[in-house]
């Protein structure tokens, strides 16, 4: 079957390699706090993401981090359960349905998401010094802008 190119997949313009580079780099240093920190723990990118989300949100059942996540279930187990033997999340029965299993941070959890939180600010703000008042308002919707409509913090489910 011969692939067909649609005309959205057509560039009129060169591709937008600079800001291509400025993400790959910006990406990378932004991730690279958390990362020295999460390894002392044997954790890696996929175990703060989780973190993150579980923290923010306490109570999120399973299905509502996969939709956020948009990865596997067996990919989340294997986090999940590196995460919960560790001591950083737990898991409890839902009370209104006892099929759902809802995540909270322990104390643990809370510390560690908290922290790495704490690095990544940091960082936003030291980026966002001596720009303008406008600049963190523009900066959050270009970055909301980026993400697929129906993808990004509205349906986070809560």
């Amino acid at each position: 079957m011969q692939h067909t190119l649609e005309a959205e997949d057509l560039l009129e313009e060169e591709p937008a390699y600079d800001i291509i580079e400025l993400f790959f780099f910006a990406y990378r240093d932004f991730v690279s706090d958390p990362d020295r920190i999460l390894a002392d723990y044997g954790f890696g990118r996929a175990h703060h993401r989780v973190l993150h989300f579980v923290h923010r949100q306490p109570g999120l059942t399973i299905a509502e981090l996969l939709d956020i996540l948009k990865i596997t279930k067996q990919s989340l187990n294997r986090v999940l359960k590196a995460l919960i033997d560790t001591g950083f999340v737990e898991q409890r029965t839902g009370v209104a349905d006892r099929r759902q299993r809802l995540l909270f941070t322990t104390q643990s959890g809370q510390d560690l998401a908290l922290r790495l939180a704490k690095l990544q600010t940091r960082r936003i703000m030291r980026a966002l010094a001596g720009g303008p008042e406008e600049l963190k308002l523009s900066a959050s919707r270009f970055l909301l802008a980026m993400i697929d409509p129906g993808a990004g913090p509205a349906s986070a489910g809560r």
